[in-house]
This record gives structure tokens, sequence and C-alpha cells, in this order.
């Protein structure tokens, strides 16, 4: 176990009931400005949020009196029982395909206006729907339920809570058994060290340390990883979105994870930098120092009503300054939710503000090809009076 981290299991508090139902009426506050009398609801995620309902095929239609939430046969029960938990007032219609899109007429009919998610329609279906539709004008509407899901509510923090506890423990018992096979290198050189293997059968392969993570965050009560892992050591460190491979891990070189657990739907998403058992090289040893005055510095310019490309240009001075501003190559952060990348973008061309409630990412990076990368993010909850950050784990560089 890493010292700094005592084992935390998330608890009944992860399950603080969200309050789902007034979702729906606050999105219908939105139609006038939207100018529709219904919006058709297709991103999933957003589903969920409105209604609770968590299968991978539905269509919502939310007009000013009423909701209409069609999906498949699969479904039907699990519709049932998640709209009714969520409390929320939806009519609820199960059938193929066919039957949907009657269902979806007959409830559309006499309305002018309907609006689409622009950004989650793709151009075939709005075809297909205009087509059903028949006489009812199709508008586009962006992020208009995106908006709604930026602030979240006790059930969602609790949730997103326990997702970060989960990656914290996960990580730690991770990299102390990454330490102890790293740690048999010191012996003579062997068959296991070279291939990456220990004898203690831990597999301290890039691919290896990152199956590990995905099996401790399901292990400690995850539904699963949020994202794709990933575990980049070495040169391949200095890849942002570096895929692991089956390349030893070694002693004394960066080793880039970057990884998040999900709970009830919610998303974690927390990076951290090591070098196991010794410290890299000088050249390393301040790319690390820098990126961790950089997110320090982005940390504390979080606060509600901060600008988000404020936070990014506090990250990005730190970086600039030490002559590395080309290898600072992404935006600082993101939004955290049912989504790992979700609204407000927190980077320099960003107009968003910050808002209490809010949780996002500070996740500055130095990456040099042919010397590696650094990266070290934290999830954080906006206050009005800062941020409450939800990932513990120890952000020293030597382990």
């Amino acid at each position: 176990m890493i010292a700094g981290v005592a084992p935390r299991q998330p608890g009944a508090d992860a399950m603080i009931a969200m309050d789902v139902a007034p979702r729906l009426d606050a999105l219908r506050g939105r139609l006038a400005d939207i100018g529709a009398d219904a919006l058709m609801v297709s991103h999933l995620a957003n589903i969920r949020y409105l209604t609770g309902f968590s299968g991978s095929a539905a269509l919502l239609l939310v007009a000013a009196g009423d909701a209409l939430l069609v999906t498949d046969g699969r479904y039907g029960t699990q519709a049932d029982e998640e709209v009714a938990a969520a409390g929320a007032k939806v009519t609820i219609e199960v059938g193929g395909l066919a039957a949907q899109r009657e269902a979806v007429k007959a409830r559309a009919a006499g309305m002018r206006r309907v609006a689409f998610e622009a950004s989650h329609l793709t151009w075939s279906r709005y075809r297909a729907l205009a087509d059903e539709l028949g006489d009812v004008e199709l508008v586009p509407a962006e992020g208009a339920v995106e908006s709604l899901r930026v602030v979240k509510d006790v059930g969602e923090l609790a949730r997103i809570r326990a997702a970060c506890q989960i990656a914290d423990q996960a990580l730690a018992v991770v990299v102390a058994k990454l330490a102890d096979a790293l740690g048999e290198q010191r012996r003579p050189a062997g068959a296991s060290a070279r291939s990456g293997a220990s004898d203690s059968g831990f597999d301290a392969t890039e691919a290896g340390v990152a199956m590990a993570l995905d099996f401790e965050m399901r292990r400690l009560g995850a539904s699963g990883s949020s994202f794709d892992t990933i575990v980049a050591s070495g040169l391949n460190a200095a890849k942002p979105h570096a895929k692991p491979t089956a390349k030893p891990i070694e002693r004394g070189e960066l080793v880039v994870m970057d990884f998040g657990a999900m709970v009830d739907g919610y998303c974690s998403d927390m990076t951290r930098t090591y070098s196991f058992g010794e410290p890299p090289d000088a050249a390393q040893v301040r790319m690390f120092e820098v990126v961790a005055a950089s997110q320090r510095a982005g940390v504390a310019s979080v606060k509600a009503g901060v600008s988000c490309a404020g936070v990014d240009a506090a990250c990005r001075s730190v970086i600039d300054e030490a002559g590395w501003k080309d290898a600072f190559s992404h935006g600082t952060g993101h939004g955290v939710g049912l989504e790992v990348h979700e609204a407000p973008a927190v980077s320099a061309g960003s107009s968003d503000n910050l808002m209490s409630g809010a949780v996002v990412t500070v996740e500055p990076g130095v990456y040099l090809a042919g010397a590696g990368g650094v990266r070290i993010e934290d999830s954080v909850v906006v206050t009005e009076q800062g941020c409450d950050v939800l990932t513990a784990s120890p952000r020293e560089l030597v382990i």
C-alpha cells in the first residue's frame, strides 16, 4: 500500500438518491429558447440523465406536457424499473423499430417544430426521422441537456467520489505490486526481468499493468473502467494517449498511468506519473517538476466564476516559462460525470465559466519525443471558495 492512501470503501453514501424527477421540467423550461414544441433526445447519456434508463437503445421525446421513451423488447422490464426508481414521469413504449416510429409519430402529431440533438443524430437517422414526421419541421439544438448536466447534485457527486476512491485504491494495490516486481531487477538479470514477468507472477508490462488496474477497479466495486486505461513507459510516455503494449516497464523510467472507474454510470479520471526504484535522469526530473508546478497552479485557480480559459492559462504559463510551450499539446481538462469527457471544456478556446458543483479535471502535461512524457491529473469539484480534490493518490515522482 502506498503511504498516504488509506483503504476506503465507497460505502452506502455512494448510493445517495439522485433527484432525477425535476430534470425533465428543467429541460422543458428551455424549449422556448430552442424554438420548438419538443426535443428529440437521442444521446444515451442524456436519456439516462433525464429518465434513469441505462439501456443501449432508446429515443426520448420531451414535450411541454409529457415525455415519451421508446425502446425495444430487450429493455421493457428494465425501462419500467429504472424509470420508476428515478421517479421520472415518462410514458414508455416498447416494440420493434416500426412500432417505435409509429409511437413517436403519433405523439408528434400536431406539433409544428421538433428539435433534435444535432451533435448526436446521424444524417441517415435525421433523414428517416424527417420522413416519419412528415410536415413537422426539424430544428437543430446544441447542448440543451449537456448544459443541465454540468452542475452535479449530491447523488451524482457521491457516485463520482466513490469512483475516485476506487481508482485511488486500485492504484495503490497495483503500484505496490509493480514496485515489488521491479525490485527484482536489482538481482542478476534473468528471464523474468527481461520478459516483464516477476517471480510473484505479476505482469510488469504496460499491458499487464493496465489489465491489473482494470481488474482491481472491478474487484473493488466498479462496474467497469470509464475509458480505455493508458499505461505508457519510457519513450512511449511521450504519446499523450498511448495504447499499452507488451513493453516491460523498467526501473528508473517515466511511467504514465491514466485511468478511471465507473460507479452506477458515473466516471472518475486520474493520471499519475511515477518512476520506480530510482529517479530518471535530470532532464526528466525537471519535466516532472514543471508539470507538477503547472498542475498545482491550475488546481489553485479553480473557483466558481473563473473562466475555464483562465484555468488553462494558469497551467500553460508555467510550462511556457519552462520553454516547453509546444510540448503541452492538449487542453488542460474537461468535465466528468455520466461521460468521462463532457462539458465544460477547460481549454484555451473555451467560453465556459466554472460553476459551483461542476466536476472537472486539471491535467497538464509535457511530452518530448526521445525523452518521454509527464502528465498529472486530478478530478476536482468546483466550489464557491475554490475546489475539492477528489483523487488522492500521491503525486511524488519516485516510488
